[in-house]
């Protein structure tokens, strides 16, 4: 019986591998489709992903935002990018008014 349970460990610790590869597959082609001199962040309570310019990390609005996010995730970002607590109507409105 032994034996069994063994293998049964072997194929989930597979099993978890696969997963975790495959999320950092996906997390690499999501940074290589950022263009230069842009940012993916994730945004709202379904961490909508938006592409913005780098310039935007400068300007003092969006960087109380940044100040709040530190805050409310600190600099753990699962997601893989900047993660942003604010409504997706927030940010678009915020960046439209940085463009």
């Amino acid at each position: 019986m032994k034996t069994g349970n063994r293998f049964v460990g072997i194929a989930h610790a597979k099993q978890k591998l696969q997963r975790t590869l495959s999320q950092r597959i996906k997390m690499a082609s999501a940074v290589a489709d950022v263009p230069k001199g842009h940012l993916a962040v994730y945004v709202g309570e379904n961490h909508k992903r938006f592409v913005i310019p780098i310039s935007y990390l400068s300007h003092p609005l969006f960087r109380d935002l940044l100040d709040w996010a530190e805050e409310e995730f600190g600099f753990n970002h699962p997601m893989g990018g900047l993660t942003i607590p604010c409504t997706e109507d927030y940010f678009i409105s915020l960046t439209s008014s940085l463009n």
